[in-house]
């Protein structure tokens, strides 16, 4: 059995999928950003794909873009979320319904 193209396009759906519905029912604002990354993952994993299958460097660039760009915002989401967590004592998003005290 090979791997084709549709079987990475449909691994890029379940995970996108996936963090589709985490960010949308979890309230744990850690559970959110993990659920973030596993959509820019699903779509890394599809620029991968068309790049290998087209034969083109481009998307590889891109996704090479994209990681870098995931992990900033994972460092500064990460950040932010220590500085609410040490001002209001908690990491969820029904908690932190007002910018202010």
């Amino acid at each position: 059995m090979t791997v084709t193209l549709n079987h990475y396009l449909l691994l890029s759906m379940v995970l996108f999928s996936i963090g589709v519905m985490g960010v949308l029912l979890r309230r744990n604002i850690i559970i959110v950003l993990m659920s973030l990354e596993l959509i820019f993952n699903a779509a890394n994993l599809s620029l991968a794909a068309f790049s290998y299958y087209l034969q083109s460097i481009n998307g590889m660039v891109f996704v090479v873009f994209s990681i870098t760009v995931a992990a900033a915002e994972v460092a500064v989401g990460l950040a932010i979320l220590v500085a609410v967590f040490r001002f209001r004592k908690t990491v969820y998003i029904d908690e932190l319904n007002q910018m202010r005290g």
